[in-house]
C-alpha cells in the first residue's frame, strides 16, 4: 500500500501545471482553485501529504472563501441530480448513498429540508453522501438545521474534505491504471 501510494505521489509531481488541474480540479466540487494553489506544494511523498496541503489551503480561506467553496457543491438529491446535470463524481456519490432511488415522500422532504438549510446559512448542506446513506443524509440534515451558521461552515469545511480525499483516491487509481496499459 505504501508503495501505491508513493507511486501516486510520483505521478503528481511529474505532472504539469495545466495537467495537474485538469486531473485534480474536482477533488474538491468545481473547484479548481484548490488544485491550482496545491500544485505550487509539490514534491508530494505521499497522497496524504498532497491532500494535507489540499486541507492546509482550504483551512486558510477566510470565511467568505470557504462558504464560496461550500457553495459550489450541489444539493443532495437536488434539482441538478433530478435533471442529470451532477458532474459525473457528484451523481456516482449521491448514487451510492441511495439518493437517486428515493420515495416520492423523502425526496419531498429531502427538497424541503434541503430549502430551509440554504434559507438559514445560505450554503448548501454537505456530507460526504459516500460515507453514508439516505437515512444517514436525512437524519444529518434535521440535526444539523439546529447549528449556527459558524458550525455548519466548518463541518461542511471538514466534509468537503473527506470527498477530497476520496475522489483523490479516485482520480490516481484511474492514473495508476493508464500508467499501467502504458507500459
Amino acid at each position: 500500500m505504501a508503495q501505491t501510494t508513493i507511486r501516486h505521489a510520483e505521478v503528481l509531481n511529474k505532472l504539469s501545471f495545466e495537467d495537474f488541474v485538469e486531473k485534480l480540479g474536482n477533488i474538491v466540487e468545481k473547484s479548481p482553485m484548490v488544485a491550482a494553489a496545491v500544485w505550487s506544494k509539490r514534491q508530494f511523498y505521499s497522497l496524504k501529504g498532497f491532500h494535507k496541503a489540499a486541507c492546509d489551503f482550504i483551512d486558510g480561506l477566510p470565511i467568505n472563501g470557504k462558504e464560496g467553496l461550500l457553495r459550489c457543491f450541489p444539493d443532495l438529491a437536488g434539482t441538478l441530480a433530478r435533471e442529470g446535470r451532477l458532474s459525473a463524481d457528484s451523481t456516482g456519490e449521491q448514487r451510492s448513498a441511495g439518493l437517486f432511488d428515493l420515495t416520492t415522500e423523502e425526496q419531498t422532504n429531502i427538497a424541503r429540508l434541503n430549502s430551509r438549510y440554504k434559507r438559514k446559512f445560505g450554503i448548501p448542506f454537505v456530507l460526504c453522501a459516500r460515507l453514508n446513506k439516505k437515512d444517514a443524509i436525512l437524519r444529518g440534515l434535521n440535526i444539523r438545521i439546529k447549528n449556527s451558521k459558524e458550525q455548519e461552515v466548518e463541518t461542511g469545511i471538514e466534509e468537503a474534505k473527506k470527498i477530497c480525499w476520496l475522489r483523490l483516491v479516485d482520480v490516481l487509481q484511474g492514473e495508476q491504471v493508464n500508467i499501467m496499459s502504458k507500459l
